[in-house]
């Protein structure tokens, strides 16, 4: 019975172990994405997954419009927005 019972208690331990060390901080980073993502605005300096830095000009439903250079503009989906760029204002504000 005591072995049966320590084998079900180190189990349990493992899962809780496992939760706390890799599931619940990948949870947590993307709460914090999808707050960044639904935080989007326009004039806000973005970096995307893929590298390209770009402003946003126009907010879309699931999409944004980010000029990337002048004359130059690309539809991304929302969801691959990496980073968002702090303005120099807002840096200067917290401080």
């Amino acid at each position: 019975m005591n072995e049966s019972l320590l084998g079900i208690l180190y189990i349990v331990g493992l899962f809780a172990l496992l939760w706390f060390l890799m599931i619940r901080p990948q949870q947590q980073r993307q709460k914090k994405h999808a707050e960044m993502v639904r935080g989007l605005k326009v004039n806000d300096r973005v970096i995307t997954i893929g590298g390209i830095y770009g402003t946003i000009i126009k907010v879309k439903e699931d999409t944004l419009i980010l000029k990337v250079a002048d004359n130059v503009r690309i539809e991304i989906l929302k969801n691959a927005v990496s980073q968002v760029i702090p303005n120099k204002n807002e840096e200067n504000d917290k401080e």
